[in-house]
């Protein structure tokens, strides 16, 4: 008996990189971030903030290990508020040191 070829699909055709759709630019002005309205504040402001934040942080903790914590993305949100708060602290301390 003679063997039929089996017939094999037809690949499909690969995409190239380009071929995605371009994105439309934003033309409007650059929104302020978290950290320029924190950069906006004095040094005892912050302090004060952040030592809020990580009481906050504190109950969530403990909320959080009880399972009664509602909502899981604020712990998210006040770790990195917390981070960015105490980046514009180190700035602020550096800049006062450079100026003498």
């Amino acid at each position: 008996m003679a063997k039929k070829a089996a017939a094999k699909p037809a690949a499909k055709a690969k995409k190239a990189k380009g071929d995605k759709p371009a994105k439309a630019k934003k033309t409007t002005a650059k929104a302020a971030s978290k950290s320029d309205d924190f950069r906006a504040k004095s040094a005892d402001e912050l302090n004060d903030q952040l030592t809020g934040m990580k009481k906050e942080q504190f109950n969530l903790r403990f909320q959080r290990a009880n399972g009664q914590v509602d909502n899981t993305g604020r712990i998210r949100v006040l770790r990195r508020n917390i981070a960015r708060i105490q980046t514009v602290l180190t700035e602020q301390r550096r800049a006062a040191q450079t100026k003498g």
